[in-house]
């Protein structure tokens, strides 16, 4: 017999399983919480922007085929700057304590569609170091590309600023709350639903007649204390009744 789930059985199970969704639901929030705040260290972030031109000495005017040609030109600059020759520079001549692994790790290059600038971004757990560290890598880069490329083209359009009070932009703890409290109801929902399907005890007619397929003949109902004790309180009273009466 193919079983099927009502709506009214959903909600019943929802609300016969609430506590234990609430439950999964607040501590996942209150995890996300612990960590985004006590457990996961701050990064922030610092950008330059660095602008691919002409070569010096040519016209000012600029054709498209030109500026195509710039635009083409920043994927290979995206590499440059991220490699050694750059990076070991950057490091030797700011005496930075990272090697150049983990420098290479912090950097992000992206350029906007058809544009003739790219931005350099560097994380740090520091502001101040990416700060440094951002216009230390476009500052060597724009002195090393001539030597590199044999071309003039690359100018340091907007340096890296410390602000006086830098947001990290990572973690975020109030998304990070977010997403667990969506998690933690969907995962309590889906154990709240994994508890009923594995419970296979008989509690309704539906169950019987599902489960054994046979016909319900009577329902017992069930008797609450209260109920056994009514009879008796009622003889007791008639009782009193009488023996006032006859008093």
């Amino acid at each position: 017999m193919e079983e099927t789930i009502s709506l009214k059985d959903i909600a019943h199970t929802l609300r016969k399983r609430i506590m234990l969704i609430s439950l999964i639901a607040a501590v996942a929030v209150a995890v996300s919480g612990i960590i985004s705040y006590f457990i996961l260290t701050p990064v922030y972030q610092a950008s330059t922007q660095i602008l691919v031109n002409q070569k010096t000495g040519q016209q000012p005017t600029l054709d498209a085929n030109q500026i195509r040609t710039n635009v083409d030109i920043i994927n290979t600059y995206s590499v440059i700057i991220k490699s050694p020759t750059i990076l070991d520079k950057v490091v030797e001549n700011y005496n930075l304590q990272q090697s150049t692994e983990s420098l290479m790790g912090k950097i992000t290059v992206n350029s906007e569609q058809n544009a003739q600038v790219f931005n350099l971004t560097i994380q740090d757990e520091d502001p101040a170091q990416a700060v440094l560290i951002a216009n230390a890598i476009s500052e060597t880069f724009s002195e090393e590309v001539p030597t590199i490329m044999n071309v003039d083209n690359v100018k340091v359009l907007s340096p890296a600023v410390l602000k006086d009070n830098p947001s990290p932009i990572k973690p975020k703890p109030l998304l990070n709350i977010a997403i667990a409290l969506v998690v933690g109801i969907m995962a309590g929902v889906g154990i709240a639903f994994l508890l009923e399907y594995l419970d296979n005890t008989i509690k309704t007619e539906e169950d019987i007649q599902t489960v054994l397929q046979l016909p319900v003949l009577g329902v017992i109902p069930k008797i609450m204390v209260e109920d056994e004790k009514a009879p008796l309180n009622r003889k007791a009273s008639k009782r009193m009744g009488s023996e006032t009466l006859e008093s």
